[in-house]
């Protein structure tokens, strides 16, 4: 080597080691350092400081080092490229107290001058690099090019060569798998490891080996693995750690170096097997027949071909194997695709790169085992027939399902409806199965035809292999029938419950419900209960209050003739004591403080149930023990009270608790606590004061007990009975059962029975000897009532003479005492035939015709296209007729009944309206269908009284008087003819009757004054107005005259209307009042607003005069006193008729039956109009009381006679002018008002209101001087005629307001005036028309 060349390595490993000087914590820099060894030099550049790789083994860390050298001479590099290939520099030295070896030197990059700045750079054996830049710049054509770089090179280009078997240059060991052919026959020897040829090649080779891979980076050992024959292979492996394929490619051109010549050796035949840095991937990884497999391998190198071989036989490219190969930046891929694969394909699959060039043969292999499985469906439902109109099925989950015979995450499942993807279910995937939850509806049921669905499972891996199922699904429609219930399993004992029967059956004929108790079935027979709907095939049995008869196994049956479809359903009854059946002792008492009171309640021991009971006073509970008392359960407790300053009044009842948590209570205990001071009573342990009650229940008998209370009062220290109302004990047994019997499911079927035991009893006038008994009685009625029965002449006979039984003449003091009691017996009575009549069920389509002593009954049953009227004739009861017409134009639905009943004692026991007496029969008709819109009844009476006048159709209204009941008119018109009465009426209300009222005809008189006041007063009225807009400018000009007379123009414009809607009322006379009920309506609530409006502005003149009289140096401006008597002269009547027309309208009492005006007798709507009419009057009143009182104080002192007789004048003329202007004559209408009151006081009243509207005219328009003055200017009279008017002032009008008067220029100082206006110009005036409907209105 030239001693220029050695000086240059030399230099480059002095920079080296003085690289490695560098402590590894400091920041490394690049170096830029030139050493000029002649034409040479060098640039120590570190290229990074590569990351610190911790190696297995605990080896040291390793660290690569780039140094860039500058040589002008090209030819220089192969010599120093080949001095360091395998100088085994080893060299060790100590920087900075840490050992250091440099293993080795190699040159990786290379870069010629191309061009002035830029380079074609190459690496040189065992490096590489990426950059495909080089295809940008022309070169010529011998000379090679890697990348392109820019110069200077200050950075390393070029990557060392991976390690081969370690890709990450992690340094662990790999063996080498090689081999290398022999141009020799092949010697079976060789096959013989102990043969002496055997050993003898063995050595040989290994001996050669040994010394040519010497050389390689990480060198360990070398193996020979054996001989092949094919000529003579040689297999062998290497074992080194971080050895590359250019370390190799090296080592094998030493080979021949080191072996006999007489081996020929082919230097060619090396080849290196690579078999772990293959990249092999298969997918997918689950493999199934029909699937498109696809093989690929990939290896970080360039080869020359790939090659597949399945089973060691060489696969070609077809139809079902497609193969790819293909080369890009360093990376070698091939890839074969398998398509529809089948199970032959299994087995294993080799991938080979190979790479052949003059010295040896590359070979990348690697083998992968795939296994074909087969798809298919092991399991899934069976074809299958559904019933699609079956709620039961519909509820429940419907599912077909499907199962492979294999599981893999990749296959996917779905479901296809007749081919498609329309499915309307919901479908699971579970593993290896696939379940779909039907939905089934109604719409997929045809009324004739089954609907046949093909439904389809699929499954498929998504690469190709699918397997699918066809299940057939058949749709049909079958009879069912289905039974929901609004409880559980189990109701309480008085609670209700409902039972729906649905079913889907076609041409059914009816629908039965039973209930099975143990062995025992019974047909439901309750009309009432059972609610059917033959349209949508539904039933609904409704058990208001559930008793142990309802206990058991309801069925529903839908009927036909060829065959029944039933469902059925059972309910639990537990027992639960009804309120009504709770003994209370005693029922009303008085306790002392700290004294002990014994209570006590009992039930029937009739029952299982261990009720938890409580005795409850106020917010306290104490729980009870029961003692068997006879057939009794009783709680007695002893009650205590111990807060002596309590409420006198507690709270006291009884708690039971059955084992469903539900719970009833008693009725209340009246408990009165009374202090020690006021006791009175003693007797029995039952204490309280005088006058106090004492309430006791009737005895217990043996099995149940009576019905009703005793009531006890303290009077002188001792406890006396003031009355009994205990029901005898053969109808208090009666009443319980009826009570039983019509919560039974039985009650139709009993009820025949029932009535002929409730008719002999009430026949016997000893059964009947109270007015308890009567009542109860009545009660029983009602019961029964509402018990749907067949109109046989023998049940509506029972029921009827029952009713004849309690309202004969030996009765009626019994009535009496119950209507004083203000009882409701008598309308519910009354209400019990109606009920009755309504639910007879007519035999064989009629109805018999049944009379007995006090009731007639008809009726008939509407057929289609009826061609005749509903016309009865009553005539046999009571020496009275009666007929009733439904005209055949009226529309009703066929099978819809009419039932009409005449009585004629009913009607007397009613209680009565004032003086209004009935006076013909009273007559009840039924429609069992809904009331058509075109509907109207004509009704004609005989009259009883001739004598008595005035008749009026009227009906019973239930609703009325507190639910007692009272006669109503409401929409009927009355035609009075020769001794009979014809209503005709749009409704059929619970009961429509004649009455006739017993009332005096009006006063003609009062009538006479009150229509000639009405006219007198609108014709006033209507000049006031004129006048007052004709000189309005000249009376106004200042504050209290523009008050004055802005009170009194509102004032006559307020009765102006009022009066004329009292006009039209007038028009509308009894007989058309229903037609125009409208327009009586809107009537009175005009009348109402605007005589209201009349009186408020009223007390806002007397307001305004009161101001002025006491508040002399207040002054308020217009604009405020405006706006305050606008708001009480409109707002306050708007409020007060708005609240009551929308309070009284609603229930349709807003007007009178008679007459259009407020209602009194039903909703005091009346009272809305007295009570401010009279507070307004009573202030006004006041008022006017402290002007008389302003008038007489400057007087009170000396006084002449003649003093005096003026005075009394001037408060004579001031009360003749305020009364009228102020509203003052109001209050004779209290007068009106009181019962039985003179007729005079009516006279006076409709005198002095009826003209008010000419009061108004005279004392506040024409006496004042201010407005005469205006009018007689607008005439043009002379000045002088004004000038005398104004100076005799008020002398020709009142003497009392004359300026020239003490009284009246002190009057005038009080009200801040200087002379110049008069008490009547700033006086309110008041309105006189309103007196005739003020009579009308307050009578």
């Amino acid at each position: 080597m030239p001693s220029l060349l050695a000086a240059a390595l030399h230099c480059l490993f002095l920079l080296v080691t003085a690289y490695c000087h560098t402590p590894q914590t400091t920041n490394f820099n690049p170096i830029n350092q030139y050493v000029e060894l002649g034409e040479e030099s060098t640039h120590p550049k570190p290229q990074w400081q590569k990351t610190n790789v911790l190696l297995f083994h605990l080896l040291p860390p390793e660290y690569t080092i780039g140094i860039e050298i500058t040589l002008r001479n090209p030819d220089l590099f192969s010599l120093v490229t080949q001095y360091y290939k395998c100088h085994n520099l080893q060299i060790s030295t100590n920087i900075s107290g840490v050992e250091m070896n440099i293993s080795s030197i190699n040159v990786t990059a290379v870069c010629p001058p191309s061009d002035e700045n830029v380079s074609c750079c190459y690496c040189e054996a065992g490096a590489y690099n990426d950059s495909k830049a080089c295809t940008q710049l022309s070169l010529p054509s011998n000379q090679s090019c890697g990348y392109i770089k820019d110069m200077p090179f200050y950075r390393f280009h070029c990557d060392p060569e991976p390690y081969i078997g370690d890709p990450h240059r992690t340094g662990e060991p790999v063996i080498i798998h090689m081999s290398v052919t022999l141009d020799q026959e092949f010697s079976d020897d060789l096959r013989n490891s102990s043969s002496v040829l055997y050993k003898k090649y063995k050595d040989d080779f290994e001996n050669a080996f040994l010394q040519s891979y010497t050389c390689v980076s990480g060198f360990l050992s070398v193996t020979i693995i054996g001989f092949r024959p094919g000529s003579i292979s040689v297999d062998y492996d290497v074992k080194a750690r971080a050895v590359t394929f250019s370390e190799i490619l090296y080592s094998n051109l030493r080979v021949p170096k080191f072996l006999n010549q007489s081996y020929y050796l082919i230097p060619s035949s090396f080849t290196t097997e690579i078999t772990n840095q293959t990249n092999f991937t298969v997918n997918p990884v689950d493999i199934f027949e029909g699937d498109t497999v696809t093989l690929m391998c990939e290896i970080n190198a360039e080869s020359g071909n790939a090659t597949w071989y399945h089973s060691n036989q060489t696969i070609s490219h077809s139809s079902q194997h497609l193969l790819k190969t293909e080369f890009t930046a360093g990376i070698s891929r091939s890839t074969l695709t398998i398509i529809n694969v089948t199970t032959k394909d299994s087995g294993s699959y080799t991938c080979v790169f190979s790479k052949i060039s003059d010295y040896y043969r590359l070979i990348y292999k690697d083998i992968r085992n795939i296994t074909v499985s087969s798809l298919s469906i092991t399991s899934y439902s069976n074809d299958t027939k559904i019933s699609c109109n079956s709620p039961d099925i519909q509820a429940t989950s419907n599912l077909l399902f499907c199962c492979l015979n294999v599981y893999s995450r990749s296959i996917t499942s779905g479901w296809k409806l007749n081919g498609t993807n329309t499915t309307t279910g919901a479908s699971t995937d579970k593993k290896k199965c696939t379940e779909y939850e039907l939905n089934i509806t109604e719409s997929l049921c045809l009324h004739e035809l089954a609907t046949v669905m093909t439904y389809t499972c699929e499954f498929q891996t998504g690469h190709g292999a699918r397997a699918s199922q066809n299940i057939i699904v058949t749709y049909s429609r079958t009879d069912y029938v289905r039974i929901s219930s609004s409880v559980n399993t189990s109701v309480s004992e008085g609670k209700e419950f409902k039972l729906t029967c649905k079913g889907d059956v076609r041409n059914y004929d009816s629908i039965i419900w039973e209930i099975q108790s143990g062995d025992k079935i019974q047909t439901v027979e309750c009309a009432s209960c059972i609610t059917t709907n033959k349209s949508i095939a539904t039933s609904v049995l409704s058990v208001n209050l559930a008793t142990q008869d309802w206990n058991g196994t309801y069925i529903c049956t839908f009927s036909n003739k060829s065959s029944n479809t039933s469902a059925n359903v059972t309910v639990n009854v537990i027992p639960l004591p009804l309120t009504t059946n709770i003994w209370l002792y005693p029922i009303k008492t008085s306790i002392k403080c700290n004294i002990k009171q014994h209570f006590n309640c009992c039930i029937s021991a009739n029952t299982i149930e261990d009720f938890h009971v409580t005795f409850v006073v106020g917010k306290k509970e104490f729980q009870l023990v029961r003692q068997k008392y006879g057939n009794f359960l009783c709680y007695p407790y002893d009650y205590e009270e111990k807060e002596c300053e309590k409420q006198q009044n507690l709270e006291v009842y009884y708690r039971f608790v059955n084992s469903m948590k539900q719970e009833v209570k008693s009725q209340n205990i009246q408990l009165k606590l009374i202090p020690e001071s006021k006791n009175s009573c003693s007797e029995n342990n039952f204490y309280g004061a005088e006058e106090d009650t004492l309430i006791k229940p009737c005895r217990l008998l043996s099995n149940n007990f009576i019905r009703g209370n005793e009531i006890y009062k303290c009077y002188k220290k001792s406890w006396k009975l003031e009355r009994n109302n205990c029901v005898s004990e053969q109808i208090n047994n009666l009443l319980i059962r009826a009570e039983s019997l019509v919560n039974s499911p039985v009650a139709k079927t009993e009820l025949p029975i029932f009535l002929q035991q409730l008719q002999s009893v009430t026949e016997l006038q000893q059964n009947v000897n109270s007015s308890a008994d009567v009542a109860a009685i009545v009660n029983i009625l009602h019961n029964i009532s509402a018990i749907p029965a067949n109109a046989s002449k023998s049940i509506i006979t029972a029921f009827f003479s029952t009713v004849d039984n309690i309202v004969n003449d030996s009765n009626m003091e019994f009535w009496t005492e119950l209507n004083n009691k203000n009882a409701s017996s008598s309308s519910l009575l009354l209400y019990s035939v109606e009920r009755f009549s309504e639910n007879l069920q007519p035999v064989n389509n009629t109805f018999p015709d049944v009379s007995t002593k006090t009731l007639e009954l008809q009726g008939m049953v509407v057929t289609e296209n009826r061609s005749t009227d509903y016309n009865k004739d009553f005539n046999k009861v009571g020496n009275l007729s009666a007929n009733v017409l439904i005209e055949k134009s009226v529309t009703l639905p066929p099978n819809s009944t009419i039932v009409s009943v005449a009585c004629s004692a009913i009607g007397q026991i009613l209680p009565r309206n004032y003086n209004k007496y009935v006076n013909s029969l009273v007559v009840i008709t039924t429609l069992s269908s809904e009331r058509p819109q075109n509907f109207y009844i004509n009704m004609t009476f005989q009259k009883a009284n001739m004598s008595l006048k005035s008749p009026q159709c009227v009906f019973w209204n239930f609703s009325f008087n507190g639910n007692r009941g009272k006669w109503d008119n409401y929409s009927c018109i009355s035609t009075d003819k020769e001794g009979n009465v014809t209503c005709s009426c749009n409704h059929l209300t619970p009961f429509s009757i004649l009455m006739s009222l017993g009332k005096p005809s009006y006063n003609s008189a009062s009538v006479f004054i009150t229509y000639s006041g009405l006219a007198i007063s609108i014709v006033s009225l209507v000049v006031c107005i004129i006048i007052e807009s004709l000189v309005w400018k000249n009376v106004t000009n200042n504050t209290t005259s523009y008050m004055r007379h802005i009170c009194i123009l509102n004032i006559s414009t307020s009765l102006l209307v009022a009066d004329i809607w009292f006009i039209v009322t007038a028009v509308i006379n009894e007989q058309n009042l229903q037609k125009n009920r409208e327009i009586c309506i809107a009537a009175t609530f005009f009348i109402h607003l605007f005589y209201l409006c009349g009186l408020f502005w009223m007390f806002s003149l007397g307001l305004i005069l009161f101001y002025r009289l006491v508040f002399i140096f207040h002054n308020t401006s217009k604009t405020i006193q405006k706006v305050l008597a606008f708001c009480l002269g409109y707002g306050c009547p708007f409020v007060f008729a708005v609240i009551t027309i929308a309070v009284t309208l609603p229930q349709k009492n807003y007007t009178r039956k008679d007459v259009c005006w407020l209602n009194w007798d039903d909703s005091k709507a009346l009272l809305a109009f007295i009570i401010p009419a009279l507070a307004i009057v009573a202030m006004n009143l006041f008022i006017t009381g402290v002007v008389i009182i302003k008038i007489l104080r400057p007087n009170i002192g000396d006084k002449t006679n003649k003093q005096e007789r003026k005075t009394l004048f001037q408060i004579g003329k001031s009360l003749a002018i305020l009364t009228p202007l102020l509203g003052l004559t109001w209050g004779f209408g209290l007068a009106t008002i009181i019962e039985n009151k003179n007729n005079a006081f009516h006279i006076l009243f409709a005198l002095l209101n009826t003209l008010q509207g000419l009061f108004i005219l005279v004392f506040g328009t024409l006496w004042d001087k201010k407005i005469t003055e205006a009018l007689l200017k607008r005439n043009s009279l002379s000045r002088w005629s004004s000038q005398q008017t104004k100076s005799t002032s008020l002398i020709l009008v009142s003497p009392m307001f004359s300026m020239g008067y003490p009284l009246s220029r002190t009057f005038n100082n009080l009200c801040g005036k200087t002379g110049k206006y008069t008490v009547s110009s700033s006086e309110p005036s008041s309105s006189s028309e309103n007196t005739s409907k003020s009579y009308s209105l307050l009578n």
